[in-house]
């Protein structure tokens, strides 16, 4: 989150919002999240698996692919993102 400072309006808000009991808060116009849009969720920066080095040979047209639609993130790591949604998704219909 920013460190920048909130307006008085907006702090103000938010300090009222604070010390509202749950039961008083209108949550009717936010839609309630489903299990499935839990599924895959997890808090950034406490999950780190161990990384195994490995050579790995693979098509050069699947490589190409890869470091041409992995904007933001490196090939490998985005290779390794949909490997493991496939290994999700096989133990989820097994």
């Amino acid at each position: 989150m920013s460190k920048k400072a909130l307006s008085p309006e907006l702090q103000d808000q938010l300090d009222r919002l604070a010390v509202l009991p749950d039961d008083q808060i209108d949550t009717t116009d936010i839609p309630e999240a489903s299990a499935e849009a839990w599924q895959h969720a997890r808090r950034p920066g406490l999950y780190r698996p161990i990384k195994k080095p490995v050579t790995l040979r693979l098509d050069a047209d699947i490589v190409s692919w890869f470091k041409e639609h992995a904007h933001d993130r490196g090939y490998q790591t985005e290779i390794n993102r949909v490997l493991r949604r496939y290994v999700a998704e096989s133990e989820a219909r097994a």
